[in-house]
Protein backbone atom coordinates (compact mmCIF):
# COMPACT_ATOMS: atom_id res chain seq x y z
CA UNK A 1 0.00 0.00 0.00
CA UNK A 2 1.53 3.31 -1.06
CA UNK A 3 0.73 6.92 -0.39
CA UNK A 4 -1.55 7.15 -3.41
CA UNK A 5 -3.80 4.48 -1.88
CA UNK A 6 -4.40 6.66 1.16
CA UNK A 7 -4.88 9.80 -0.90
CA UNK A 8 -7.41 8.11 -3.15
CA UNK A 9 -9.47 6.96 -0.20
CA UNK A 10 -10.17 10.49 0.99
CA UNK A 11 -10.11 12.51 -2.20
CA UNK A 12 -13.90 12.73 -2.28
CA UNK A 13 -13.96 14.01 1.30
CA UNK A 14 -11.78 17.08 0.84
CA UNK A 15 -14.62 19.37 -0.26
CA UNK A 16 -16.77 18.41 2.71
CA UNK A 17 -13.87 18.72 5.11
CA UNK A 18 -13.06 22.15 3.79
CA UNK A 19 -16.21 23.51 5.34
CA UNK A 20 -15.24 22.30 8.80
CA UNK A 21 -11.62 23.38 8.44
CA UNK A 22 -12.35 26.95 7.45
CA UNK A 23 -15.91 27.19 8.73
CA UNK A 24 -17.99 29.98 7.39
CA UNK A 25 -15.96 33.12 6.85
CA UNK A 26 -16.96 34.53 10.24
CA UNK A 27 -16.09 31.35 12.16
CA UNK A 28 -12.74 29.92 11.07
CA UNK A 29 -11.51 26.70 12.64
CA UNK A 30 -7.92 25.93 13.63
CA UNK A 31 -7.18 22.21 13.93
CA UNK A 32 -4.26 21.74 16.32
CA UNK A 33 -2.73 18.27 16.60
CA UNK A 34 -0.89 17.51 19.84
CA UNK A 35 1.34 14.50 20.23
CA UNK A 36 4.48 13.59 22.06
CA UNK A 37 7.32 11.13 22.27
CA UNK A 38 8.11 8.96 25.28
CA UNK A 39 6.26 10.51 28.23
CA UNK A 40 6.64 14.07 27.08
CA UNK A 41 3.45 15.25 28.81
CA UNK A 42 0.70 15.67 26.19
CA UNK A 43 -2.16 15.59 28.67
CA UNK A 44 -0.52 18.20 30.89
CA UNK A 45 0.28 20.40 27.88
CA UNK A 46 -3.28 20.41 26.56
CA UNK A 47 -4.83 20.93 30.01
CA UNK A 48 -2.56 23.84 30.88
CA UNK A 49 -2.88 25.37 27.41
CA UNK A 50 -6.67 25.37 27.60
CA UNK A 51 -6.69 26.69 31.17
CA UNK A 52 -4.33 29.51 30.22
CA UNK A 53 -6.35 30.38 27.13
CA UNK A 54 -9.52 30.56 29.20
CA UNK A 55 -7.79 32.74 31.84
CA UNK A 56 -5.01 34.60 30.11
CA UNK A 57 -3.30 36.38 33.00
CA UNK A 58 -0.10 34.37 32.51
CA UNK A 59 0.00 34.70 28.69
CA UNK A 60 1.79 38.01 27.99
CA UNK A 61 3.57 36.70 24.87
CA UNK A 62 0.27 35.79 23.17
CA UNK A 63 -0.17 39.05 21.29
CA UNK A 64 -3.73 38.28 20.20
CA UNK A 65 -4.87 37.80 23.79
CA UNK A 66 -5.82 41.48 23.97
CA UNK A 67 -8.33 40.91 21.16
CA UNK A 68 -10.11 38.05 22.94
CA UNK A 69 -13.32 39.21 24.57
CA UNK A 70 -14.48 35.76 25.70
CA UNK A 71 -13.27 32.17 25.59
CA UNK A 72 -15.43 29.13 26.27
CA UNK A 73 -15.54 25.38 25.78
CA UNK A 74 -18.02 23.81 23.38
CA UNK A 75 -18.85 20.25 22.32
CA UNK A 76 -16.33 19.06 19.74
CA UNK A 77 -17.75 18.75 16.20
CA UNK A 78 -17.03 15.01 15.85
CA UNK A 79 -19.53 13.00 17.86
CA UNK A 80 -17.60 9.77 17.33
CA UNK A 81 -14.39 10.94 19.05
CA UNK A 82 -14.13 10.95 22.88
CA UNK A 83 -13.93 14.37 24.50
CA UNK A 84 -10.63 15.31 26.11
CA UNK A 85 -11.49 15.21 29.83
CA UNK A 86 -10.17 18.70 30.56
CA UNK A 87 -11.98 19.28 33.87
CA UNK A 88 -10.81 15.98 35.34
CA UNK A 89 -7.20 16.56 34.33
CA UNK A 90 -7.16 20.15 35.61
CA UNK A 91 -8.52 18.97 38.96
CA UNK A 92 -5.75 16.36 39.18
CA UNK A 93 -3.05 18.95 38.47
CA UNK A 94 -4.31 21.82 40.62
CA UNK A 95 -6.53 20.20 43.26
CA UNK A 96 -5.87 19.91 47.02
CA UNK A 97 -3.60 16.88 46.42
CA UNK A 98 -2.06 17.60 43.02
CA UNK A 99 -0.81 14.67 40.97
CA UNK A 100 -0.06 13.87 37.37
CA UNK A 101 -3.07 12.75 35.31
CA UNK A 102 -3.05 9.51 33.37
CA UNK A 103 -1.46 9.64 29.94
CA UNK A 104 -2.98 9.55 26.47
CA UNK A 105 -4.15 6.11 25.35
CA UNK A 106 -6.42 6.98 22.42
CA UNK A 107 -7.57 9.86 20.26
CA UNK A 108 -9.57 12.59 21.98
CA UNK A 109 -10.70 16.07 21.02
CA UNK A 110 -11.71 19.38 22.58
CA UNK A 111 -13.15 22.58 21.08
CA UNK A 112 -12.22 25.95 22.58
CA UNK A 113 -13.99 28.93 21.03
CA UNK A 114 -12.99 32.60 21.16
CA UNK A 115 -14.97 35.77 20.60
CA UNK A 116 -12.39 38.04 19.03
CA UNK A 117 -12.53 41.78 18.39
CA UNK A 118 -11.64 42.74 14.79
CA UNK A 119 -8.51 44.74 14.05
CA UNK A 120 -7.26 46.83 11.15
CA UNK A 121 -8.97 49.53 9.13
CA UNK A 122 -12.42 47.95 9.41
CA UNK A 123 -12.09 47.15 13.12
CA UNK A 124 -14.43 49.96 14.11
CA UNK A 125 -17.31 48.85 11.90
CA UNK A 126 -17.11 45.06 12.15
CA UNK A 127 -18.55 43.11 15.04
CA UNK A 128 -16.95 40.38 17.11
CA UNK A 129 -15.99 37.25 15.24
CA UNK A 130 -15.76 33.65 16.50
CA UNK A 131 -12.63 31.55 16.10
CA UNK A 132 -12.71 27.85 17.02
CA UNK A 133 -9.66 25.93 18.20
CA UNK A 134 -10.14 22.17 17.83
CA UNK A 135 -7.40 20.34 19.76
CA UNK A 136 -6.80 16.74 18.67
CA UNK A 137 -4.85 14.64 21.17
CA UNK A 138 -3.31 11.38 20.02
CA UNK A 139 -0.49 9.10 21.23
CA UNK A 140 2.98 9.86 19.95
CA UNK A 141 3.53 6.15 19.41
CA UNK A 142 0.96 6.33 16.62
CA UNK A 143 2.69 9.27 14.95
CA UNK A 144 5.82 7.19 14.41
CA UNK A 145 3.74 4.76 12.37
CA UNK A 146 3.99 7.37 9.62
CA UNK A 147 7.36 5.86 8.81
CA UNK A 148 5.84 2.46 8.06
CA UNK A 149 3.68 3.64 5.17
CA UNK A 150 6.34 3.47 2.45
CA UNK A 151 8.41 0.75 4.09
CA UNK A 152 8.10 -2.89 3.13
CA UNK A 153 8.11 -5.62 5.73
CA UNK A 154 11.67 -6.59 4.79
CA UNK A 155 12.88 -2.98 5.14
CA UNK A 156 11.12 -2.49 8.47
CA UNK A 157 12.31 -5.81 9.91
CA UNK A 158 15.90 -5.17 8.85
CA UNK A 159 15.95 -1.80 10.61
CA UNK A 160 14.35 -3.11 13.80
CA UNK A 161 16.69 -6.11 14.07
CA UNK A 162 19.74 -3.93 13.41
CA UNK A 163 19.06 -1.53 16.28
CA UNK A 164 17.57 -4.07 18.69
CA UNK A 165 20.81 -5.31 20.37
CA UNK A 166 21.37 -1.87 21.94
CA UNK A 167 17.98 -1.88 23.64
CA UNK A 168 16.57 -3.63 26.71
CA UNK A 169 14.63 -6.84 26.20
CA UNK A 170 16.46 -7.70 23.01
CA UNK A 171 17.92 -10.95 24.35
CA UNK A 172 14.53 -12.47 25.06
CA UNK A 173 13.15 -11.66 21.63
CA UNK A 174 16.27 -12.74 19.75
CA UNK A 175 16.25 -16.02 21.66
CA UNK A 176 12.59 -16.60 20.75
CA UNK A 177 13.38 -15.75 17.12
CA UNK A 178 16.31 -18.19 17.04
CA UNK A 179 14.07 -20.96 18.41
CA UNK A 180 11.32 -20.36 15.84
CA UNK A 181 11.18 -22.27 12.55
CA UNK A 182 10.12 -19.50 10.16
CA UNK A 183 9.80 -21.90 7.21
CA UNK A 184 7.50 -24.27 9.08
CA UNK A 185 3.74 -24.15 8.49
CA UNK A 186 2.14 -21.23 10.33
CA UNK A 187 0.77 -21.79 13.82
CA UNK A 188 -0.91 -19.17 15.97
CA UNK A 189 0.95 -20.12 19.20
CA UNK A 190 4.30 -19.62 17.43
CA UNK A 191 3.20 -16.22 16.11
CA UNK A 192 1.89 -15.19 19.52
CA UNK A 193 5.14 -16.19 21.22
CA UNK A 194 7.16 -13.98 18.88
CA UNK A 195 4.70 -11.06 19.13
CA UNK A 196 4.61 -11.27 22.93
CA UNK A 197 8.40 -11.19 23.23
CA UNK A 198 8.62 -8.34 20.72
CA UNK A 199 5.98 -6.30 22.54
CA UNK A 200 7.77 -6.80 25.86
CA UNK A 201 10.95 -5.52 24.22
CA UNK A 202 9.13 -2.41 22.96
CA UNK A 203 7.71 -1.69 26.43
CA UNK A 204 11.10 -2.03 28.10
CA UNK A 205 12.66 0.21 25.47
CA UNK A 206 10.05 2.91 25.99
CA UNK A 207 10.49 2.76 29.78
CA UNK A 208 14.25 3.16 29.30
CA UNK A 209 13.76 6.37 27.33
CA UNK A 210 13.90 5.22 23.70
CA UNK A 211 11.69 7.16 21.29
CA UNK A 212 11.13 4.99 18.22
CA UNK A 213 9.12 2.09 19.61
CA UNK A 214 6.87 1.43 16.63
CA UNK A 215 4.49 -0.12 15.68
CA UNK A 216 2.64 2.17 18.02
CA UNK A 217 -0.43 0.01 18.59
CA UNK A 218 1.70 -2.73 20.13
CA UNK A 219 2.10 -0.41 23.13
CA UNK A 220 -1.47 0.91 23.08
CA UNK A 221 -3.54 -1.88 21.51
CA UNK A 222 -6.97 -0.93 22.85
CA UNK A 223 -9.72 -3.14 21.48
CA UNK A 224 -7.27 -4.67 18.96
CA UNK A 225 -5.26 -6.47 21.64
CA UNK A 226 -4.72 -10.10 20.72
CA UNK A 227 -5.97 -9.69 17.16
CA UNK A 228 -3.93 -11.06 14.23
CA UNK A 229 -3.22 -7.53 13.03
CA UNK A 230 -1.15 -7.02 16.23
CA UNK A 231 0.35 -10.51 16.29
CA UNK A 232 3.46 -10.24 14.16
CA UNK A 233 7.14 -9.47 14.70
CA UNK A 234 10.29 -8.70 12.69
CA UNK A 235 12.09 -11.67 11.16
CA UNK A 236 15.21 -11.89 8.95
CA UNK A 237 14.79 -11.47 5.21
CA UNK A 238 14.26 -14.68 3.29
CA UNK A 239 12.15 -16.54 0.74
CA UNK A 240 9.67 -18.20 3.04
CA UNK A 241 7.23 -20.71 1.54
CA UNK A 242 3.56 -19.92 1.21
CA UNK A 243 1.65 -20.70 4.39
CA UNK A 244 4.78 -20.49 6.56
CA UNK A 245 5.30 -18.52 9.76
CA UNK A 246 7.74 -16.15 8.07
CA UNK A 247 5.35 -15.39 5.21
CA UNK A 248 2.45 -14.77 7.62
CA UNK A 249 4.53 -12.23 9.57
CA UNK A 250 4.89 -10.17 6.39
CA UNK A 251 1.19 -10.47 5.55
CA UNK A 252 0.13 -9.28 8.99
CA UNK A 253 2.52 -6.34 8.80
CA UNK A 254 0.84 -5.25 5.57
CA UNK A 255 -2.56 -5.70 7.23
CA UNK A 256 -1.41 -3.47 10.10
CA UNK A 257 -0.59 -0.69 7.65
CA UNK A 258 -3.86 -1.00 5.73
CA UNK A 259 -6.24 -1.63 8.65
CA UNK A 260 -4.65 0.37 11.49
CA UNK A 261 -2.33 3.04 10.13
CA UNK A 262 -4.31 4.08 7.06
CA UNK A 263 -7.68 4.61 8.84
CA UNK A 264 -6.08 6.61 11.66
CA UNK A 265 -4.37 9.09 9.38
CA UNK A 266 -7.34 9.24 7.06
CA UNK A 267 -9.93 9.86 9.75
CA UNK A 268 -8.03 11.93 12.32
CA UNK A 269 -4.93 13.39 10.73
CA UNK A 270 -6.22 14.68 7.42
CA UNK A 271 -7.62 17.93 8.79
CA UNK A 272 -4.78 19.15 10.99
CA UNK A 273 -3.58 22.72 10.31
CA UNK A 274 -1.01 23.14 13.09
CA UNK A 275 0.98 20.51 14.96
CA UNK A 276 2.98 20.42 18.18
CA UNK A 277 5.34 17.52 18.88
CA UNK A 278 6.47 17.29 22.50
CA UNK A 279 9.75 15.58 23.33
CA UNK A 280 11.44 14.75 26.63
CA UNK A 281 14.89 15.84 25.47
CA UNK A 282 16.24 15.94 29.03
CA UNK A 283 15.09 12.38 29.59
CA UNK A 284 16.86 11.23 26.42
CA UNK A 285 20.07 13.00 27.48
CA UNK A 286 19.86 11.35 30.89
CA UNK A 287 19.31 7.92 29.27
CA UNK A 288 22.56 8.27 27.32
CA UNK A 289 23.99 8.88 23.84
CA UNK A 290 22.12 6.02 22.15
CA UNK A 291 18.74 7.28 23.41
CA UNK A 292 19.53 10.83 22.25
CA UNK A 293 20.49 9.59 18.78
CA UNK A 294 17.28 7.59 18.65
CA UNK A 295 15.33 10.73 19.51
CA UNK A 296 17.14 12.65 16.75
CA UNK A 297 16.26 10.00 14.18
CA UNK A 298 12.65 9.87 15.37
CA UNK A 299 12.23 13.64 15.11
CA UNK A 300 13.85 13.58 11.67
CA UNK A 301 11.40 10.93 10.50
CA UNK A 302 8.47 12.96 11.81
CA UNK A 303 9.69 16.16 10.18
CA UNK A 304 10.30 14.47 6.84
CA UNK A 305 6.80 13.00 6.96
CA UNK A 306 5.33 16.49 7.40
CA UNK A 307 7.31 17.84 4.42
CA UNK A 308 5.07 19.85 2.09
CA UNK A 309 5.22 19.41 -1.67
CA UNK A 310 4.46 16.67 -4.15
CA UNK A 311 6.71 14.06 -2.49
CA UNK A 312 5.63 14.64 1.11
CA UNK A 313 3.42 12.15 2.90
CA UNK A 314 0.77 14.65 3.85
CA UNK A 315 0.73 16.17 0.37
CA UNK A 316 -0.26 12.77 -1.02
CA UNK A 317 -2.66 12.21 1.84
CA UNK A 318 -4.39 15.57 1.64
CA UNK A 319 -4.37 16.24 -2.07
CA UNK A 320 -2.32 19.43 -1.72
CA UNK A 321 -3.22 20.57 1.81
CA UNK A 322 -0.36 21.03 4.21
CA UNK A 323 0.34 21.42 7.89
CA UNK A 324 1.15 25.11 8.16
CA UNK A 325 3.16 25.22 11.38
CA UNK A 326 5.00 22.58 13.39
CA UNK A 327 6.39 23.23 16.86
CA UNK A 328 8.89 20.83 18.42
CA UNK A 329 8.90 21.56 22.15
CA UNK A 330 11.34 20.16 24.69
CA UNK A 331 9.26 19.72 27.83
CA UNK A 332 10.22 19.80 31.53
CA UNK A 333 12.23 23.02 31.24
CA UNK A 334 11.35 23.57 34.89
CA UNK A 335 13.81 20.77 35.73
CA UNK A 336 16.59 23.23 34.84
CA UNK A 337 17.61 26.60 36.19
CA UNK A 338 16.59 29.32 33.75
CA UNK A 339 20.25 29.96 32.96
CA UNK A 340 20.27 26.65 31.03
CA UNK A 341 17.01 27.02 29.12
CA UNK A 342 18.69 28.55 26.08
CA UNK A 343 21.02 25.57 25.90
CA UNK A 344 18.12 23.12 26.03
CA UNK A 345 16.43 25.03 23.20
CA UNK A 346 19.66 24.99 21.16
CA UNK A 347 19.99 21.23 21.60
CA UNK A 348 16.38 20.74 20.48
CA UNK A 349 16.94 22.94 17.42
CA UNK A 350 20.11 21.01 16.57
CA UNK A 351 18.21 17.74 16.75
CA UNK A 352 16.00 19.10 13.95
CA UNK A 353 18.60 20.88 11.88
CA UNK A 354 19.63 18.11 9.50
CA UNK A 355 16.07 17.03 8.81
CA UNK A 356 14.98 20.63 8.20
CA UNK A 357 17.83 21.14 5.75
CA UNK A 358 16.89 18.00 3.84
CA UNK A 359 13.19 18.70 3.91
CA UNK A 360 13.35 22.14 2.22
CA UNK A 361 10.52 23.59 4.25
CA UNK A 362 9.08 25.98 1.65
CA UNK A 363 5.72 27.25 2.81
CA UNK A 364 5.69 25.67 6.28
CA UNK A 365 7.02 27.21 9.48
CA UNK A 366 8.81 25.15 12.10
CA UNK A 367 10.21 26.13 15.49
CA UNK A 368 12.01 24.58 18.44
CA UNK A 369 11.34 25.69 21.99
CA UNK A 370 11.89 24.61 25.61
CA UNK A 371 8.78 24.80 27.79
CA UNK A 372 7.12 23.58 30.96
CA UNK A 373 3.37 23.38 30.55
CA UNK A 374 3.00 23.16 34.34
CA UNK A 375 5.82 24.61 36.38
CA UNK A 376 6.59 22.31 39.32
CA UNK A 377 9.78 23.85 40.73
CA UNK A 378 11.30 27.04 42.10
CA UNK A 379 14.88 28.11 41.52
CA UNK A 380 17.52 27.80 44.20
CA UNK A 381 21.28 27.89 44.74
CA UNK A 382 22.97 25.00 46.50
CA UNK A 383 26.47 24.81 47.92
CA UNK A 384 28.99 22.31 46.63
CA UNK A 385 32.29 22.89 48.37
CA UNK A 386 33.12 26.55 47.83
CA UNK A 387 30.85 26.83 44.79
CA UNK A 388 27.19 27.79 44.59
CA UNK A 389 25.37 25.87 41.89
CA UNK A 390 22.13 26.96 40.13
CA UNK A 391 19.50 24.39 41.03
CA UNK A 392 15.76 23.82 41.15
CA UNK A 393 13.69 22.77 44.14
CA UNK A 394 10.53 20.74 43.91
CA UNK A 395 8.26 18.20 45.58
CA UNK A 396 8.52 14.45 45.09
CA UNK A 397 5.53 12.14 45.01
CA UNK A 398 6.08 11.25 48.68
CA UNK A 399 5.87 14.92 49.67
CA UNK A 400 9.56 15.54 50.30
CA UNK A 401 11.08 18.78 49.04
CA UNK A 402 14.41 18.28 47.28
CA UNK A 403 16.88 20.50 45.43
CA UNK A 404 18.47 19.24 42.22
CA UNK A 405 21.50 20.39 40.27
CA UNK A 406 21.08 18.30 37.09
CA UNK A 407 24.49 19.09 35.62
CA UNK A 408 25.40 21.76 33.11
CA UNK A 409 24.30 21.30 29.52
CA UNK A 410 27.02 22.13 26.97
CA UNK A 411 26.90 25.47 25.18
CA UNK A 412 27.64 23.66 21.90
CA UNK A 413 24.94 21.04 21.13
CA UNK A 414 27.42 19.03 19.06
CA UNK A 415 29.18 18.04 22.27
CA UNK A 416 26.15 15.81 22.80
CA UNK A 417 24.99 15.12 19.25
CA UNK A 418 28.38 14.11 17.83
CA UNK A 419 29.16 11.32 20.34
CA UNK A 420 25.53 10.19 20.16
CA UNK A 421 25.77 9.85 16.37
CA UNK A 422 29.15 8.12 16.64
CA UNK A 423 27.72 5.42 18.89
CA UNK A 424 29.25 6.41 22.21
CA UNK A 425 28.16 4.23 25.11
CA UNK A 426 28.18 7.02 27.71
CA UNK A 427 28.86 10.72 28.10
CA UNK A 428 32.52 11.53 28.65
CA UNK A 429 32.15 15.08 29.94
CA UNK A 430 29.52 14.61 32.61
CA UNK A 431 26.37 12.95 33.83
CA UNK A 432 22.94 14.56 33.59
CA UNK A 433 20.49 13.92 36.39
CA UNK A 434 16.70 14.14 36.29
CA UNK A 435 14.09 13.75 38.99
CA UNK A 436 10.38 12.98 38.84
CA UNK A 437 8.89 16.08 40.43
CA UNK A 438 5.22 16.03 41.36
CA UNK A 439 2.91 18.98 40.72
CA UNK A 440 3.32 21.65 43.36
CA UNK A 441 0.29 22.92 45.30
CA UNK A 442 -0.96 26.07 43.60
CA UNK A 443 -3.58 28.70 44.33
CA UNK A 444 -4.95 30.15 41.11
CA UNK A 445 -5.95 33.79 41.33
CA UNK A 446 -8.92 35.00 39.27
CA UNK A 447 -7.95 35.43 35.64
CA UNK A 448 -4.83 33.25 35.84
CA UNK A 449 -4.18 29.76 34.56
CA UNK A 450 -1.62 27.33 36.00
CA UNK A 451 2.02 28.50 36.19
CA UNK A 452 4.17 27.56 33.20
CA UNK A 453 7.34 28.36 31.29
CA UNK A 454 6.96 29.79 27.77
CA UNK A 455 3.57 28.21 27.13
CA UNK A 456 2.45 31.66 25.97
CA UNK A 457 5.23 31.72 23.38
CA UNK A 458 4.20 28.28 22.17
CA UNK A 459 0.60 29.46 21.81
CA UNK A 460 1.76 32.58 19.96
CA UNK A 461 3.60 30.49 17.40
CA UNK A 462 0.79 27.98 16.97
CA UNK A 463 -2.32 30.18 16.86
CA UNK A 464 -1.34 33.81 17.46
CA UNK A 465 -1.69 34.80 13.81
CA UNK A 466 -5.30 33.62 13.77
CA UNK A 467 -6.34 35.77 16.76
Amino acid sequence: MGLSDIAGGIGRRIENLGASVTGVFSEPVIRLGVTGLSRAGKTVFITSLVANLLDRGRMPALTGAANIRAAFLQPQPDDTVPRFDYEHYLSAMTGPQPHWPEGTRAVSELRLSFRVAPTGLLGGVRGLRTVHLDIVDYPGEWLLDLGLIDRSFAQWAEGVLARMPLRPGAEEYLAALAAADLSAPFSEPAAKALATAFTRHLRLAREAGWSDCSPGRFLLPGEKEGSPVLTFAPVPAGEYPRGSLGREMARRYDAYKSQIVKPFFRDHFARIDRQVVLADVLGAIHAGPAALEDLRQSMAAILMAFRPGSSGFLASLLGGRRVERILFAATKADHLHHSQHARLTAITAALLREAKDRADFAGARTAAMSIAALRTTTEDMIAQGEDMLPAVRGRLADGRSVALYPGELPADPMQLLAPARDGAQRWLEGDYAIMDFAPAPVTLRPGEGPPHIRLDRAAEFLIGDRL
